[in-house]
């Protein structure tokens, strides 16, 4: 069998490694080993640890972005309702989130390489705030084209639905059934609907 593109294995690895032991100790050596090549080769593809992360998040997990982007470039495309497509943006995110999550949380507990890392998200113009702003943003389309209420609070409505999303990833792990009440359509129905009740039209 034709082995995979170095890239492509030295990404895999890096997801692979930062979902089971956090992106803090899933160092460039060991995301090498596991993808069978040299650190040198690595680097080769991405200059740092930081740009590898974010290959991670934009090619291994749900596609959070491009569905904002699409959204907000269109926002009534096909006669879709804002319900619809809060929907699915909170289905995205809620998915996003779940994985996105145990790769990150690691940082939190090495202030000194949260600092490097965030500056390093800084300097790569990225960083956990682009998806509120992305919502926002769409948000902003609905309001030009008169289906979100005048005067809405797109900020608030953004993190409100995107908190809710993130807070799903790791708030049930303590219960008995540790999972969430609902399936991940329902969740992400039920929160689009009271989102939308509170920036609608008919609000």
């Amino acid at each position: 069998m034709e082995q995979k593109p170095a890239r492509v294995r030295i990404v895999d690895a890096a997801h692979q490694l930062m979902l089971t032991i956090g992106l803090a100790r899933a160092t460039t050596k060991e995301i090498a080993r596991a993808a069978g090549c040299s650190e040198a080769a690595l680097y080769k593809h991405f200059p740092s640890k930081e740009e590898l992360f974010v290959a991670v998040l934009k090619e291994r997990l749900p596609k959070l972005n491009p569905l904002l982007r699409r959204l907000t470039a269109d926002p009534g495309a096909g006669e879709r309702t804002v319900e619809e497509n809060l929907t699915d943006i909170a289905r995205e995110a809620a998915l996003f989130y779940a994985q996105s999550f145990p790769i990150a949380a690691s940082l939190y507990a090495e202030p000194r390489l949260k600092s490097r890392h965030d500056a390093a998200m800084r300097e790569l113009g990225t960083g956990p705030h682009m998806p509120i702003r992305g919502v926002a943003g769409y948000l902003r389309s609905e309001q030009a084209a008169g289906r979100v209420r005048p005067g809405a609070d797109t900020y608030a409505a953004a993190s409100l639905l995107l908190g809710a999303c993130v807070q799903r990833a790791f708030a049930y792990d303590a219960t008995e059934e540790g999972r969430p009440p609902q399936s991940v359509d329902e969740f992400a129905a039920s929160v689009a609907r009271t989102v939308l009740h509170g920036i609608g039209t008919q609000a």
